[in-house]
């Protein structure tokens, strides 16, 4: 089962710089653990829901899912996270994470992602996100297969 680790960075050099530590929390950095929450698709799903958008639009914004790392190793990997993303997250209230947390769920996108659990990766994100604005950081996830 993959792994996603999400974390916050200055700067996509930052970023990358984590292979070279051996990931994010080896680094030092502000990092949660999400299993099975791609930073691809899953991400894009929560982006549509929060942004109000089809997964379509949202999953062609500008840094959903970029790979920053080299396509020619098999793992791992570090793709980046929408600022339009980040934005949402960071202006939401409790009950826009919890209406979110609920479309996502009801979506099936992700196999196996009850409401309760959808609630706590949307949460979830959400704080990572605060914490990353407050401090000038952009969001990236470290993905291993």
């Amino acid at each position: 089962m993959p792994d996603a680790d999400y974390f916050s960075a200055a700067d996509d050099e930052s970023a990358v710089a984590v292979i070279e530590a051996g990931g994010p929390v080896r680094a030092g950095l502000d990092v949660i653990f999400l299993k099975d929450i791609d930073p691809v698709v899953a991400i894009a799903q929560v982006e549509a829901v929060m942004s109000g958008c089809s997964y379509e639009e949202a999953s062609q914004r500008p840094r959903v899912g970029q790979l920053l790392t080299s396509e020619d190793v098999d793992s791992p990997f570090v793709l980046t996270v929408s600022d339009t993303l980040c934005d949402v997250l960071v202006s939401a209230t409790e009950d826009d994470l919890a209406a979110a947390a609920a479309a996502w769920s009801a979506a099936g996108g992700v196999v196996g992602l009850d409401a309760a659990t959808a609630a706590v990766v949307v949460e979830a994100l959400a704080s990572l996100a605060r914490r990353a604005r407050a401090a000038g950081l952009r969001l990236y996830c470290w993905w291993t297969l």
